[in-house]
């Protein structure tokens, strides 16, 4: 590449690719209003203290007045930044500059600034690129404070015209993850396009020279210099990256083939391990230790394609059509070899030796690589039964996993081969039902010994999964995905069929089921007072213990039972009866009535273990505002309201929602309580600690049962498997060998990971690490590929 002075001609393109980038921001504003808003909305359905949800309240009305215009008002301030750059004007701040700035000034810098530097983070190789191309066209070293391209200075925008149109500086923190998370996104996708449309007219950064970029104190980046290129070709979306920016908020499933197109042209001259390795290097600079190893992953695949590619040539077309009859005759022959083939003859009983016949088998499974390879008439066909045999060496080769369960896995040999031939994106992603089925069998068996395994029903089930793989050796893909779903119902099942676990799953379920219908409850119990005239007392007894009665009691016997519809047409005749009295008749109503519905508070409280005392004290609270009553001293409530309240409370569960509701309080006393069971065996670790990223709350959100992890709880470090989580994702549960469980909320399991206090026993899945240990040999020996 020869480097390029700056030409006046150059500006031009310059200028358009920052327009393209306030476009691409400019139009993904809705989504962000959008997002804003349904984060409103959430606040005000959360529980909290009466000043808190009336602020969030206030803020929710006050955004759906005014959100459009705040919408309006960035893009139109976007707009004027870009005026602002092609007037050319100089910073507005220098070192010989000093002026007094306002606290309003100042909060609004620091919020912008917390802002842009999020975005930095997880835009910052994108924008670094845009950053160099752009210099480099307009002949600068430094970017102004108001130029677009800087993250905080588009930020400083979207926080100045926030107050611009009237709304509190106070209810932006409430929104701020959400405001973080969709300017990731969407700048890193407007960074891109501006990079596409620079690619597009021939202007390229180099590799030596991006490595360079200067970080300004703001934040941003500039660069001395770039590179003008040759080529016209269009730059490719960056939808790798796009989905690593979106890995926060979503899924952080590995993903598919492909990489981040970088803009760079690789040297001529390295070898696909060179490459590999510095793509890998170039991964590891992003932040999340998840996303670093989702990349990472993502690099062994693209590591794999470039050695088929640069074997083969168009691989995946080549693959792609038929097996040659020689081949499949010999691929049959192995498969239907009954007891001629030791692999596939009658497995012995117990007592036998499995180590020894792992050596055998590894031997057997060499021997049949040579014979196919021989059968195999193209070079597709050759390539793919070299990877597929060491992948296949190397998971022999796993001594982590017990012997008798790698001889069964040796038995997937051909059926995997089968399906690669016939399928050439089991080469480009970890989401194939062959990989994943092997890597969730491996992850379960990794934390046992071979005396546990044998005989265990774990191994039965890996025993039955592979027969009924040989059954169907046609079916390719779908015999695969079927297995790996009865796979995982079969762990749902067996990973929480011990006793002391099974009781502890049962009582973790009803835990779950009785705080959200509790935090439910109270919702909308406040929804039905909301209007009515009810002194604060009866309302915070209401809301802090007859919701969590109510919600026992369906818990416990079920919704619409007779005691739990007497539980809720108590809380009606409470309301009922702590309104005036100014008549006679309706006194008389109150004094007949009264024993029972006392005798009916009692019995609630009771369910939900309250000492007397506590008891007591509710009463003489409730008993004062009774009297008050009497005396006409509360304000009446018309009959037709209170029968109105009775009504939805008998069918109280029509209107809660299945949306999740956040963290859940746990608590060992109330366990043993709820129950009666012993729960010295049980670990409940509840929320609290440091506040986890949403990236680790997304990884918490996605662990695998079955996995393998070492806890480290109250200086006890021990091997732990994921066992069960609830049905809202909100509980879950470690066993450990020696029968203790753990019990964890969800967000201190996010904050367990991101401080590395609960780390996965294996850091890569089985048929990755083995496909990596495979690039090894063949980087080393390339000529076996095809040889």
């Amino acid at each position: 590449m020869a480097t390029r002075t700056p030409h006046p001609s150059d500006r031009p393109l310059a200028r358009r690719a920052r327009e393209r980038l306030v476009h691409e921001a400019s139009t993904a504003m809705g989504e962000v209003r959008t997002a804003v808003l349904e984060r409103f909305r959430a606040l005000v359905d959360e529980v909290s203290n009466a000043r808190e949800m009336q602020e969030r309240r206030d803020a929710w009305i006050a955004f759906q007045q005014k959100g459009q215009a705040w919408e309006s008002a960035t893009i139109a301030a976007w707009q004027a930044g870009l005026q602002v750059v092609g007037q050319g004007v100089h910073p507005r701040y220098t070192a010989s500059t000093f002026e007094l700035m306002g606290d309003d000034v100042v909060e609004n810098k620091i919020l912008s600034s917390r802002l842009g530097q999020a975005v930095l983070e997880r835009t910052a190789e994108s924008h670094a690129d845009l950053v160099a191309r752009l210099q480099m066209l307009e002949g600068t070293e430094e970017l102004i404070p108001q130029d677009p391209v800087r993250p905080e200075a588009m930020m400083l925008a979207v926080v100045e015209q926030w107050t611009a149109v009237g709304m509190v500086r106070t209810a932006l923190p409430l929104v701020m993850p959400v405001l973080q998370r969709e300017f990731i996104v969407h700048l890193l996708d407007a960074y891109n396009s501006s990079l596409a449309f620079l690619s597009a007219n021939g202007v390229e950064a180099s590799s030596d020279l991006r490595g360079r970029v200067k970080r300004s104190e703001g934040g941003s980046s500039s660069t001395n210099a770039a590179t003008w290129t040759d080529s016209t070709a269009p730059r490719e979306q960056s939808s790798q990256a796009s989905a690593w920016a979106r890995s926060g908020a979503a899924t952080l499933r590995a993903p598919g083939a492909g990489s981040a197109s970088t803009g760079i042209a690789p040297a001529r001259g390295r070898t696909s391990a060179e490459r590999a390795a510095e793509e890998e290097t170039r991964m590891m600079t992003v932040a999340s230790p998840l996303a670093r190893a989702r990349r990472r992953a993502q690099g062994v695949m693209v590591h794999l394609k470039r050695v088929l590619s640069d074997h083969i040539g168009d691989f995946d077309r080549t693959v792609r059509q038929s097996v040659s009859p020689g081949l499949a005759r010999a691929i049959a022959r192995k498969q239907d070899g009954g007891d001629t083939d030791p692999l596939y003859g009658t497995m012995p009983g117990p007592g036998f030796d499995y180590g020894m016949a792992v050596t055998e088998v590894a031997g057997l499974l060499r021997e049949r690589t040579k014979e196919l390879k021989k059968a195999a008439s193209t070079a597709g066909e050759k390539a793919t039964i070299e990877i597929v045999a060491l992948m296949f060496q190397n998971i022999l080769a796993e001594e982590r996993i017990p012997p008798s369960i790698r001889v069964w896995f040796a038995r997937l040999q051909l059926p995997v081969l089968r399906v690669a031939l016939a399928e050439p994106e089991f080469f480009g992603t970890l989401d194939h039902p062959a990989r994943q089925l092997i890597d969730r069998m491996g992850a379960c068996v990794m934390g046992f010994d071979a005396t546990a395994i044998n005989g265990s029903a774990m191994e039965t089930e890996i025993k039955r999964v592979v027969q009924v793989i040989e059954q169907y050796p046609e079916t390719g893909r779908r015999v695969f995905q079927l297995v790996y779903d009865e796979f995982q119902q079969f762990l749902s099942r067996h990973l929480t069929e011990k006793g002391n676990t099974q009781r502890v799953v049962s009582l973790a379920q009803q835990m779950e089921q009785k705080e959200t219908l509790a935090i439910q409850y109270t919702i909308e119990l406040r929804k039905m007072l909301e209007e009515l005239p009810v002194r604060e007392d009866i309302r915070e007894f209401l809301f802090k213990v007859w919701a969590e009665v109510l919600a026992m009691a369906a818990v416990r016997s079920g919704p619409q039972h007779a005691d739990t519809i007497s539980l809720k047409k108590a809380a009606s005749e409470l309301v009922w009866a702590a309104s005036a009295k100014p008549n006679r008749a309706e006194r008389a109503q109150v004094i007949e009535s009264l024993p029972a519905l006392l005798q009916r508070l009692r019995h609630g409280m009771g369910l939900l273990g309250l000492q007397t005392s506590a008891q007591e004290a509710h009463i003489k609270i409730i008993s004062d505002t009774l009297a008050d009553a009497f005396m006409s001293k509360t304000e009446a409530i018309p009959h037709a309201r209170i029968e109105t309240m009775a009504a939805r409370l008998a069918n109280l569960e029509d209107f809660v929602s299945d949306e999740n509701m956040g963290d859940l309080p746990l608590d060992a006393e109330n366990i043993e309580l709820m129950l009666g069971i012993d729960a010295s065996s049980l670990d409940v670790i509840t929320d609290g600690g440091s506040k986890p990223t949403e990236a680790m709350m997304a990884w918490a959100q996605d662990l695998t049962l079955g996995q393998w992890f070492m806890l480290d709880h109250n200086n006890r470090v021990n091997q732990v498997q994921f066992a069960w989580r609830s049905e809202r994702k909100q509980l879950h549960l470690f066993a450990a060998m020696d029968g203790r469980s753990y019990l964890i909320q969800m967000r201190r399991l996010a904050a367990y990971l991101q401080a590395g206090l609960l780390v996965p026993q294996e850091e890569e899945a089985l048929t990755l690490r083995a496909t990596r240990d495979a690039l090894a040999k063949l980087d080393a020996n390339p000529e076996r590929l095809l040889g």
